[in-house]
């Protein structure tokens, strides 16, 4: 259940940012911030679950808190901040910033 939620949670948060960046910037760019959040989430989702394999037993810290969704929880604190510093950089550059 908790996967499920963040998972929900990124697929709005992509289409967010494919919307605006559509409406910014056009659908070339729309579609490459949707390949450039992909490739993140994908990448930092199994360096998440390799660190949380050496930390956590397969089961978790229970039923509905296993190791897969530690490491899905891990990669989204750590896009949190890292999508807020990449986007809020995006408007000292003369235009707002995305967020």
């Amino acid at each position: 259940m908790i996967a499920i939620f963040l998972f929900y949670l990124h697929v709005i948060f992509a289409l967010y940012v494919f919307t605006k960046r559509w409406q910014d910037e056009g659908l070339g760019a729309a579609i490459l911030i949707l390949i450039f959040v992909g490739i993140i989430f994908s990448v930092g989702w199994t360096i998440s679950y390799l660190i949380s394999s050496l930390i956590f037993p397969p089961e978790g810290l229970g039923k509905f808190y296993n190791r897969d969704t530690i490491s899905l929880t891990i990669v989204t604190i750590f896009e949190y901040f890292f999508y807020t510093a990449y986007f809020r950089g995006r408007g000292k550059k003369g235009k707002e910033s995305l967020i």
